[in-house]
């Protein structure tokens, strides 16, 4: 796929960190521990995030993609939004997004971009095939309208037992995010498996397995607190950090290509003694 040119020099990544945007420890845990049991337990499907911003969390889900995977992500970026709403949504929280920042960010950790769909979140039911995907954030626009239809979306493209992860489900300024993912627990077949501070983990198919292994996983761990509740119908596992350490994360090629700092010089010798130059001194 083509890279578009850069519009402005930026600081290359050296790490992950490095690498602006919303992404926090403990959802790095959750999305590795989610990934790598899947493959564990020998799923194999594609991976699609909608809505990327500067690439963090989609560089995370590039490192797991597995042989024969496919990795496809959507983000309007500089383009034209669908409506008004969704265009002063872009004006306000998104402006300095561009498609080559987002690239050159992927690039410094991958050899290859993902399969990069520039457009509204309605373009990924005619890209995606039905059926093909294991695990789907949505991370795009924050209106119920937009984010019920990328609901939608995941459902169908998800297989019985993927993962979709909604992001912003619960702040304060994105309510249409809240409701159309409450909805979709309480009408539309969404199961949850977990909540962190940021973002609900559901499914479509059975969450108990999955919430049992983690479970065990969590309190096995002492940076992460736990809760459990039971609303409507549904086990509700609760996470918060607690100083949780993110998984570990390999450099950009920035930081390897980085030279080596020289060495201090070594300080000069002093000169070399003459015969009788101290005698010579004392006689003066």
């Amino acid at each position: 796929m083509a890279v578009t040119e850069p519009t402005a020099a930026a600081p290359s990544p050296r790490t992950l960190d490095d690498v602006p945007g919303w992404f926090p420890a403990l959802d790095q845990v959750l999305f590795d521990w989610v990934l790598a049991r899947q493959r564990a337990a020998g799923l194999r499907g594609d991976l699609l995030e909608i809505g990327v911003y500067l690439g963090k969390s989609a560089i995370f889900l590039g490192e797991r993609l597995a042989p024969g995977e496919r990795y496809t992500v959507c983000d309007l970026f500089e383009g034209d939004a669908p409506d008004d709403a969704n265009r002063a949504e872009s004006r306000k929280s998104y402006a300095a997004l561009t498609r080559s920042a987002f690239e050159q960010n992927y690039l410094s950790f991958h050899d290859e971009l993902p399969r990069v769909l520039q457009g509204p979140s309605s373009v990924v039911p005619g890209e995606v095939d039905p059926g093909s995907c294991r695990f789907v954030h949505i991370d795009g626009s924050h209106l119920y309208e937009h984010v019920r239809a990328d609901i939608t979306a995941a459902r169908d493209l998800l297989l019985p037992d993927g993962v979709v992860v909604l992001d912003d489900f619960r702040s304060e300024h994105t309510p249409g995010v809240a409701a159309a993912a409450w909805e979709a627990v309480l009408n539309r077949g969404l199961r949850p498996i977990c909540l962190s501070s940021q973002k609900l983990y559901g499914t479509w198919g059975d969450p108990g397995e999955a919430q049992d292994a983690l479970l065990e996983t969590v309190r096995a761990r002492t940076d992460c607190r736990l809760s459990l509740q039971e609303a409507a119908g549904h086990r509700i596992v609760r996470l918060k950090a607690k100083g949780t350490q993110a998984p570990p994360f390999r450099p950009s090629r920035h930081t390897a290509a980085e030279p080596a700092a020289p060495a201090p010089a070594e300080p000069p010798a002093p000169p070399a003694a003459v015969p009788g130059a101290r005698a010579r001194r004392l006689a003066v």
